[in-house]
């Protein structure tokens, strides 16, 4: 449960025998690998693998051993075995050293194509009542007219369904032929009816025919008996299969991270191998069906599960011959900023690796709002392929996509002598350095807020998401009183001081750390001569260096390695970078450092910083970050950084909100919702709160929250505690507050500190 890549599997708590074999880093889920002879005693699963339909495993059940997992029933026997996804150990894309989209056939959805032959298709979806054809199609209007090529509107039932015929007449009499698909969830004869009007049918197969969520834990007692399952879900689902190939309907096989099915669960836990295997049960469905108009998604709220659970559905189809196209996102985003760093890490990190060809971001926000990022997010990845961005092949033999472990650098040590405590210069769970400038300096109490230090008496103390360090491209000169004072109060409360060589040797700084060019510093064989008062050495790198220049780190003075690199070449030249550390055996910290221009607005800086540097941070690369650009706020970019690395699962300096988009299912106004609980609740890192509009993304999608606010009826909110409901049916009016009292009666709240008054030299500029 401590893993951020396994939420609490419901095998971690009780009975260990019971544990399934798992390839996540968490040490509460193990299990038993075994071979599986023709004859087994196990039953009939150690001898085939068709009652539960695994094509994958029956075509290799001629090979000598296979991976199963281990189930004991209720007398303790071990009887029932589970085949595995088989997975290859390292393919999960075309190149591991450029962007080269993977080759997928192509589907069509009305009159858009969808497949790697084509542009990448953006998609939203509507937050009005289905049922109000009027609202909707002009809420659909205001997407296209945005850019959306696709639009999703949610189904519940057959009135939304019958609304759904009037909407997309209403919308071609105007004249607008944007494909619109049905969102559908436990209505499978809903799908049925909608597939008639509607070009595409989202269809969830954690819930589709297995129905609400829950988390009971099952114990099969035969193979028959899971075999039963499976075959039901196959009787439920093959109509609308059978409708969507005579109409030539598309479908999404979407799986969500949090809405598994039981059955899913019992072998799999909420991880991402289970979301693989979910999908593929409806998969092979649809192909037993002659029926290949579909593409698969899933979508998480945690980045991390999202991408490996992208990268193991690409690897598997590798593996099996599929070649159908996928859909990105990342769901419950949230809104604003941090609603935009976490799809653009989730969704970057896959585009940089030439995954996705359809691509949502969801946000706490009016829909015709995600069509901004999200086009910046395409923008992106087709550029990244159009010019084959990337290195030569170096050989990658040290990154697992199947198995996340964090690279971690050894933090400065403090020697005898010092006068500053050089510890502070990094930050075990992330680091976030802050460029600054000349002019920041003659503002002492404006840098010191734009940096997140707390002041007293005008006087800057490290606080939780304060810099750890800030880097000078000039030094002001020993005459500068006002701005040498503001950065020896800063050196006073250990927040590191860097800036180049040749900046110190014209004006020397006491306690600074003097940055060297890699080569530079491997031609004097990892020996420099440092200006006076310079008593450590950072090396700056921009990924041309040698395996020789950069095998010189180890055992180096070096406290941290800067990747300064064009963002054509960021993330996979810092995967040969770290590639080459691990063979050497060298953990010296690294930061990615990324400098944006002028031209880049806000948007860019988070959209290209979260999607380059978060490709690289998903997979454990990088000690922390610094964003630089010469028109920016020290601040916009600290907390732009500060959000990355918590997007990442690293460092947490504030609240974590998981919020759905909003749909038509949604009980409440979701945004003024959020908006509020937000103001009232965003001082608290490491709490994690979900907000959800409805039951359908509820318990499921809350496996990461510590408290959840869920609608269950009209003015009716639940509340969680993880996922389970400790207070129903409460008045909308007062429910925030008792949010708020019931983090106080589980220990995990603290009072927001009063916010000191702007200094007079702030507000004057």
């Amino acid at each position: 449960a401590e893993s951020s890549l396994c939420t609490r599997s419901r095998f971690s708590k009780a009975r260990p025998r019971d544990r399934l074999q798992c390839t996540m880093p968490c040490t509460m889920v193990s299990g038993t690998t075994i071979k599986a002879p023709s004859t087994s005693k196990v039953g009939a699963w150690g001898n085939s693998v068709a009652p539960v339909r695994v094509p994958s495993a029956v075509s290799r059940a001629s090979k000598s051993s296979r991976k199963v997992h281990v189930v004991r029933a209720a007398d303790d026997k071990e009887r029932l075995l589970m085949p595995e996804l088989v997975v290859p150990a390292s393919v999960y894309c075309e190149q591991y050293n450029k962007t080269k989209r993977r080759p997928t056939r192509t589907i069509m959805v009305g009159n858009v194509p969808i497949g790697s032959e084509h542009p990448i298709a953006l998609q939203t979806m509507t937050t009005t009542d289905t049922r109000d054809v009027k609202a909707t199609v002009e809420e659909v209007k205001r997407c296209a007219d945005a850019g959306a090529d696709l639009v999703r509107i949610t189904v519940q039932g057959m009135m939304e369904a019958n609304a759904c015929h009037e909407i997309r007449e209403q919308l071609f009499k105007d004249r607008y032929d944007t494909p619109l698909v049905a969102d559908m969830h436990f209505a499978p004869k809903v799908a049925v009816r909608v597939a008639e009007a509607f070009e595409k049918i989202r269809i969830n197969p954690g819930n589709f025919a297995d129905g609400r969520k829950t988390f009971e834990e099952i114990d099969y007692e035969s193979p028959e008996q899971y075999a039963a399952e499976v075959e039901y879900a196959e009787e439920i689902f093959t109509p609308l299969v059978e409708k969507c190939k005579s109409l030539n309907r598309a479908m999404r096989i979407g799986t969500n991270h949090g809405s598994l099915s039981a059955r899913i669960l019992s072998y799999y836990g909420d991880t991402p191998r289970g979301m693989v295997e979910s999908a593929f049960e409806f998969a092979r469905v649809c192909r037993k069906n002659d029926y290949h108009n579909f593409l698969f998604s899933m979508k998480a709220s945690n980045p991390l599960v999202m991408v490996q659970a992208y990268r193991l559905l690409a690897a598997e189809m590798y593996e099996q011959g599929y070649d159908y196209p996928i859909h990105l996102g990342v769901t419950e985003a949230g809104e604003g900023e941090d609603g935009r760093m976490k799809s653009a890490i989730g969704i970057g990190a896959l585009l940089m690796d030439g995954i996705g060809d359809t691509i949502r971001v969801s946000l706490t926000e009016a829909p015709e709002l995600e069509m901004e990022p999200c086009g910046r997010l395409a923008k992106l990845g087709t550029a990244a392929v159009a010019e084959s961005w990337g290195v030569e092949e170096f050989g990658e033999t040290t990154r697992n996509f199947r198995e996340f472990g964090r690279r971690v650098g050894d933090l400065p040590e403090q020697r005898e002598g010092d006068t500053m405590d050089y510890r502070g210069l990094l930050h075990r769970d992330g680091s976030v350095l802050s460029a600054v400038t000349l002019d920041n300096l003659q503002a002492g109490e404006r840098l010191y807020k734009e940096l997140a230090c707390k002041l007293v008496v005008g006087m800057p103390f490290k606080d939780i998401a304060t810099s750890d360090s800030i880097f000078l491209r000039e030094v002001p000169p020993a005459d500068d009183a006002e701005a040498r004072r503001t950065l020896k109060r800063l050196q006073d409360v250990n927040v590191g001081v860097l800036a180049p060589i040749a900046a110190l040797q014209a004006n020397p700084l006491p306690n600074s750390v003097a940055v060297v060019s890699l080569k530079e510093f491997a031609a004097a064989g990892g020996k420099v001569e440092l200006p006076e008062g310079a008593q450590r050495v950072a090396v700056t790198a921009d990924g041309t260096e040698s395996e020789a220049e950069l095998a010189v780190l180890k055992g180096s003075e070096a406290v941290k390695l800067l990747l300064n690199m064009h963002i054509n070449k960021r993330v996979h030249a810092s995967r040969r970078v770290f590639d080459i550390l691990k063979k050497q055996e060298c953990n010296i910290p690294v930061i990615h450092h990324l400098v944006f221009t002028a031209e880049d607005d806000n948007d860019q800086v988070v959209i290209h910083g979260g999607s380059v540097a978060g490709a690289l941070l998903v997979d454990g690369l990088g000690d922390g970050v610094m964003l630089e650009s010469p028109d920016k706020e020290v601040n916009f970019l600290r907390n732009t950084s500060f959000g990355m690395l918590q997007g990442s699962r690293m460092r947490n300096t504030k609240t974590d909100f998981v919020s759905c988009p909003s749909c038509g299912r949604t009980l409440f106004d979701l945004q003024e919702v959020t908006a509020n609980i937000s103001s009232k609740t965003g001082h608290l890192p490491g709490v994690s709160i979900a907000i959800m509009g409805c039951i359908v993304n509820g318990p499921g999608e809350m496996a990461d929250a510590d408290f959840g606010y869920v609608g269950t009826l009209p003015g009716k909110i639940d509340l969680y505690v993880g996922k389970e409901v400790v207070k129903k049916n409460i008045n909308e009016d007062i429910a925030v507050d008792a949010l708020i009292q019931l983090i106080k009666d589980n220990d995990r709240w603290v009072e927001p500190e009063p916010v000191e008054e702007e200094p007079a030299e702030a507000v004057a500029a």
